[in-house]
């Protein structure tokens, strides 16, 4: 069905709702492969971040539309972000950027302090959010998540989608990974832009887990309430795909010590020549739709042992 006011349609796959674009044609599955660059820090790997915003910003004018990394992975590049904004150095640029979130757990209150945006908030400062130009969040709290949903891509669509998509890996069984929230299994395609899909007990686990590693305090009531959640609200691989730059970091394999296999398996696996085969391994291992991007940058620590 086609969604209304909207220029998404609403596709189910095996109780996973995505929203792909009308006007979407058949993607190319080209493997460009990964080239991760290691650094020898998070600090490191934060200014690399940081460079490949200046990178975009001295490349075109007008806007910049950014979709933060949530979780460890991109706490340093937050933290210099934060620092620059208490200052009047990148005014210019921070009055340029349009700020997304990419994915969120829901229903959930937007005030719970297991929220991306409230450790958005956290790290990145009140002056920050003062001098961008605007910042859309997933809305966690609506009655009717679907329709938030869609008017949170009606805005990233009328901006011109996404300049740098930062973006990190998160580990599944059998390893294999996600990014994003995309699942494995979860039907995503090409064409999908975002989805709403259940939730598992081990992204509930992996979700606090990171946020409590990244140095959040967790009260008892926000950690009821997050593992209450029964939804994932996800950008997809079209957002992916069609972002200008795609920027990866991989900073926690000492907490998350399986990212060293689920990682290696989407550095080494090449995606079949046969377009079918290829669907059937991402849906397996979301991780391996980075693959697919010309232009993306992989920023990883020396303890993924790559």
């Amino acid at each position: 069905m086609t969604t209304e006011n909207s220029l998404f349609i609403l596709q189910q796959e095996n109780n996973n709702v995505w929203l792909a674009q009308q006007t979407a044609g058949d993607a190319a599955f080209t493997d460009y492969g990964v080239q991760p660059s290691v650094l020898q820090s998070e600090a490191e790997v934060g200014q690399a971040m940081l460079q490949e915003l200046y990178a975009t910003a001295a490349e075109k004018s007008g806007d910049i539309n950014i979709a933060l990394l949530g979780g460890r992975g991109a706490q340093e590049l937050h933290r210099l972000l934060g620092e620059l904004a208490k200052t009047s150095e990148q005014d210019a640029l921070l009055a340029r950027l349009n700020v997304f979130t990419q994915d969120a757990l829901a229903p959930m209150g937007m005030n719970n302090g297991l929220s991306f945006v409230r450790d958005f908030e956290r790290i990145l400062g009140e002056a920050f959010f003062k001098k961008i130009k605007s910042f859309t969040p997933m809305q966690t709290d609506l009655d009717d998540l679907e329709a938030g949903l869609i008017a949170y891509l009606n805005k990233l669509e009328s901006l011109g989608g996404l300049d740098i998509f930062f973006i990190g890996h998160g580990p599944e069984q059998n390893q294999a990974s996600h990014l994003a929230y995309i699942k494995p299994f979860s039907g995503a395609q090409a064409s999908h832009v975002a989805g709403l899909i259940p939730i598992s007990s081990s992204i509930l686990e992996h979700h606090i887990s990171k946020f409590k590693a990244g140095g959040t305090v967790v009260s008892e009531s926000d950690e009821a309430e997050c593992r209450s959640a029964q939804y994932i609200l996800t950008l997809g691989p079209a957002a992916i795909l069609q972002a200008k730059k795609v920027v990866q970091s991989v900073v926690d394999a000492d907490s998350a010590p399986a990212k060293v296999q689920t990682y290696a398996k989407v550095l080494n696996s090449k995606l079949s020549d046969d377009k079918q085969q290829a669907l059937q391994q991402l849906n397996e291992n979301p991780g391996l739709w980075i693959r697919l991007h010309p232009n993306t940058k992989s920023f990883v620590l020396p303890n993924l042992n790559v």
